[in-house]
């Protein structure tokens, strides 16, 4: 069978799987890349900003460590703002609901991000581009501590009240446009990073590649647990949260929207390590707010691979487009992410924080 023929059976393997046509399959697996990775022109990005705006920009940084597309704009004529100029494959009516989500917050005093403007979404050489105040901030303290901070705005998060403002799909880590909404989408895009490269894999990495295959396809995404609305990636500092004089506040609102509660809480929880005493910072601040069902804590340990599986995907998706075997010196794949034992026992603590 020739590499195309291979290729074919991969893609109407996609398109049974996630219920597309075959050309939305092609398109699903051959357009990863492009509509992923984005990186506009900074000078370009100003004068966007001044034209539409009316203000004295005058410089644009990068400030992420993982999105090119997010830019610090220092003003002559007042205070920074934060410019994310998203990629072209991200609907405008995505960033839209993005804006509408942080009006939300705001009117709730939630300690998010505020927009810029009230009119804060506009069009950018095909991208959406929207703009927020810049947050000052400081390092946070001790992990624990930290955790602490992240249980506290999660539990105050998922005890908002309903909102149609506030209420389409979140909680996918969504990088790729067409897989944004419930985690569910993170699963079907893990699935599209490994079918993406299927012809790629060497004999001797088959065996791991479709076993990593299998979990992914079937992984428990939270359908049917109690909702709320998610942040969808309230782990990492400084790219999802900052440390202020006034306290945490939250940001980067892409995969905010309602979903199992308990997916956003099992992702905060894998980034315990184990450790007892962040796994009782967390639990303790979050519960403040929120008790969790039997039904949430017994599916726990499941959940929790959810953001773990798309990650370790994403990474045999990067090896292998790399030219890079995982395994090789080039092609490491951090399996820690889904380690059975790890996940198993940070769940068991967690559970046992819970029902004390």
């Amino acid at each position: 069978m020739t590499k195309d023929a291979s290729f074919k059976n991969v893609v109407r393997r996609h398109a049974q799987e996630t219920g597309q046509r075959y050309t939305e399959a092609l398109t699903d697996l051959e357009g990863l890349g492009s509509r992923m990775f984005h990186e506009p022109t900074a000078e370009r990005l100003l004068a966007h900003l001044r034209d539409r705006y009316g203000i004295d920009a005058v410089a644009a940084t990068k400030v992420s460590q993982h999105k090119s597309y997010v830019f610090r704009i220092d003003r002559n004529d007042g205070e920074p703002w934060i410019a994310r100029a998203f990629p072209p494959a991200r609907p405008r009516a995505g960033v839209e609901a993005d804006a509408a989500i942080l009006r939300f917050l705001a009117r709730h005093d939630y300690p998010a991000e505020r927009l810029a403007v009230e009119d804060a979404v506009s069009d950018f050489d095909g991208s959406s581009v929207l703009v927020t105040r810049f947050v000052a901030s400081r390092p946070f303290p001790g992990v624990s501590e930290k955790l602490g901070m992240m249980g506290d705005l999660l539990g105050r998060l998922h005890a908002l009240p309903f909102d149609e403002s506030a209420s389409r799909p979140g909680g996918a880590s969504g990088e790729d446009p067409s897989r944004e909404g419930s985690p569910r989408q993170d699963l079907l895009a893990a699935l599209a990073f490994l079918d993406a490269v299927d012809t790629k894999v060497s004999r001797a990495q088959r065996e791991p590649f479709e076993r990593l295959r299998d979990q992914v396809r079937s992984a428990d995404d939270g359908h049917g647990l109690p909702e709320a609305l998610l942040h969808g990636n309230l782990v990492h500092d400084p790219d999802h949260a900052l440390l202020t004089e006034q306290g945490p506040v939250a940001i980067n609102w892409k995969a905010a929207g309602r979903g199992p509660r308990l997916a956003d809480f099992a992702w905060l929880m894998w980034g315990t390590w184990r450790d007892a005493d962040r796994i009782k910072a967390a639990v303790n601040a979050y519960r403040r707010h929120v008790e969790l069902t039997d039904d949430e804590l017994d599916r726990f340990e499941a959940v929790m691979y959810v953001r773990p599986l798309y990650l370790v995907s994403f990474g045999y998706l990067r090896s292998l487009t790399n030219g890079h075997q995982p395994g090789g010196s080039e092609g490491r794949i951090d399996w820690g992410f889904i380690d059975p034992e790890y996940i198993s026992a940070t769940a068991a603590a967690t559970r046992a924080a819970f029902r004390r």
